[in-house]
C-alpha cells in the first residue's frame, strides 16, 4: 500500500470512493457548507493505493473556530473491500503526524466518539457546528498542548 498526497488526477476516483462510502447525498451535510469555495489543505489530502487502485482517502480543510484556525478532518473513507485492515487508522495517524509537523495546532471532525477516541479525539464543548450537527459528534484533538483551551464558538469557513 502506497500513501501519497492526492493529486488532481486522483479526484474522480476519490470522489467515487466517498460517494460509495457515504452516498451521493453526503454533500448536503453541514460540514460541506464549511468547505464550499475553500480549497482543502493539499498536503493533508492523502490517497492510499495498492496496485494502482484507491483503497482509502482522507481530506482536511481549514476552518475557523471562534476566529482561530483549525483543521476540519474529513471525509475519510476506506473501500468496502479493504475495511477491517487498519487502513483508516493508518490514514488518520499519517494525517495527524503530518498536520503537527506542518505547524497546525488543532484539528476537529464530526464523527463517532468511540471510534475517534483511539486517536485522541474527544468531545468539544463550546464548539458549535452549523446545524443540524449533533453536538455530541463534534470532536477535537490538540496537536500542541492546550491548543483547544479557551477556543470555542461557531465553526465558520476559512476566510469568512
Amino acid at each position: 500500500m502506497e500513501i501519497a498526497i492526492e493529486t488532481d488526477d486522483d479526484w474522480w476516483e476519490v470522489e467515487a470512493l466517498f460517494d460509495l462510502s457515504f452516498a451521493p447525498g453526503r454533500e448536503a451535510l453541514s460540514s460541506y457548507r464549511l468547505r464550499d469555495g475553500v480549497p482543502p489543505v493539499a498536503d493533508l489530502c492523502l490517497v492510499a493505493r495498492e496496485y494502482g487502485v484507491v483503497g482509502g482517502a482522507i481530506r482536511n480543510w481549514p476552518v475557523k473556530v471562534g476566529g482561530k484556525a483549525a483543521l476540519l478532518l474529513g471525509p475519510v473513507a476506506v473501500h468496502p473491500t479493504r475495511q477491517g485492515e487498519g487502513l483508516g487508522g493508518y490514514l488518520m495517524q499519517a494525517v495527524i503526524t503530518k498536520a503537527r509537523a506542518l505547524g497546525w495546532t488543532r484539528v476537529m471532525l464530526v464523527g463517532d466518539a468511540p471510534y475517534y477516541a483511539r486517536f485522541g479525539f474527544s468531545r468539544l464543548s463550546g464548539v458549535t457546528m452549523p446545524p443540524p450537527t449533533n453536538p455530541d459528534r463534534v470532536l477535537g484533538l490538540a496537536l500542541q498542548s492546550g491548543a483547544w483551551d479557551g477556543v470555542g464558538g461557531l465553526v465558520t469557513r476559512f476566510g469568512d
